[in-house]
């Protein structure tokens, strides 16, 4: 019915976009593993044609920074022309302060380009108010007619030491095509209720408005809402859709499919880049006596700092695996559970010491970038899968210099 190709380039790709990045002063130093001796930008933008259709999903911290505040203040339903976005800056615990510094950005804006309900998102550091003057210096520094993936990807960075940005292109078997691309950022404070994040999906599928905040939440579901690096939730972490419908082209299946791809390859990349991360590793619980209790068992899995550094050091130690299912409160029983890593038995009602042989097999299971822990309740029905990566001392040094 269709086909999904990955081609380069991200958003440069999706028909009516624009996109670029400037360096303000925000970030006044490369990012360590970034590769080159280039600044990445601190301020950019995603700019449309046309008025496009919008959806998002916020994070589930109370104290939601100014930026969502400032989009929630839209009716419900409104449309965009503009996204707007800065580094090292959250503009988080500001007040009405913050808010007003985001209209009056924009206000000074609107003099340059013509703006439909602009928007804004932010990452970086909590409780300082945005420098205004640097800020809207970019906005004689933008093209606003370049199609700077790369540029924009780059400049959401914060500890990230990759970009993040994918984008598919959809055939239909009438060959129809249309185009779905995004780029991400997050390495820390990564907990699944949303991850420390910016992801920014564009498309210029006809897809009707109503269909894209439930699509775009089970997207979210299925992807960022399982991921854990640390456990944290930023006051930050934002997804945006958005449609500008230039493509006139639409099927459903195929909308769905490619979202869906598209949030989770990206949500891999954010647990490959946990800050320190050498792991990544999927927690399927299963045989729960049902699916909310498998989530919660698995989601203290992919939090459990204990779990996380065995995975460091690449010890089997499975009891750290039966300790936190065991904690998180859901019915269990040791004689009903077995645990595996990849297809290899560690634990089980007739196997509850580790014999050198299997110990030595783990050992080289864990050696690998990633694998799979499964815990078999042998209860229920009920089944999920979360994923996480290890906690290095690289994540430490990383969290204790992060305003430096």
């Amino acid at each position: 019915m269709f086909k999904l190709f990955p081609i380069k380039n991200g958003l440069e790709n999706v028909s009516g976009f624009f996109c670029d990045a400037v360096n303000v002063g925000l970030r006044t130093k490369s990012s360590p593993s970034d590769g080159s001796d280039q600044i990445a930008g601190d301020v950019a933008f995603i700019r449309s044609d046309v008025p496009c259709d919008i959806a998002a999903v916020f994070t589930s911290n109370r104290f939601q920074a100014a930026p969502i505040r400032h989009f929630l203040r839209y009716e419900e339903g409104f449309q965009t022309n503009f996204v707007l976005m800065n580094a090292k800056n959250a503009n988080a615990m500001t007040g009405e302060a913050g808010i007003n510094d985001i209209d009056a950005l924009f206000s000074h804006l609107g003099t340059k380009i013509p703006l439909i309900n602009p928007v804004m998102s932010s990452t970086g550091v909590i409780g300082y108010r945005l420098n205004q003057a640097k800020v809207a210096s970019a906005f004689d520094l933008f093209d606003y007619q370049a199609k700077q993936s790369d540029k924009t990807a780059r400049a959401i960075m914060t500890t990230d030491s990759f970009k993040k940005e994918l984008c598919f292109e959809v055939e239909l078997d009438n060959q129809e095509k249309f185009h779905i691309a995004a780029i991400c950022k997050g390495a820390g404070m990564i907990n699944p209720a949303m991850a420390t994040m910016l992801c920014f999906i564009i498309t210029d599928a006809a897809i009707p408005k109503e269909e894209m905040r439930p699509m775009l939440l089970d997207a979210a579901e299925q992807s960022f809402n399982r991921i854990s690096v640390d456990g944290d939730t930023s006051t930050n972490d934002t997804v945006m859709l958005l449609s500008n419908h230039t493509s006139g082209v639409y099927h459903k299946e195929a909308f769905a499919e490619a979202l869906g791809k598209i949030t989770f390859e990206l949500a891999m990349m954010i647990l490959r880049d946990g800050e320190g991360a050498t792991k990544l590793v999927a927690f399927e619980v299963k045989g729960a006596k049902n699916s909310e209790e498998a989530k919660k068992a698995s989601i203290a899995l992919s939090n459990s700092l204990l779990v996380k550094t065995a995975l460091f050091g690449e010890d089997p130690n499975w009891g750290r695996i039966a300790s936190t299912i065991g904690a998180s409160g859901i019915e269990c029983d040791d004689s009903k559970l077995s645990i595996h890593y990849d297809g290899l038995l560690l634990y089980s009602d007739e196997f509850r010491e580790l014999d050198k042989e299997r110990e030595e097999k783990a050992y080289q299971i864990m050696k690998q970038e990633s694998f799979k822990v499964t815990c078999d309740l042998g209860i229920g029905e009920g089944s999920y899968t979360s994923y996480g990566c290890d906690l290095s001392y690289d994540y430490v040094k990383i969290n204790a210099e992060y305003r430096t």
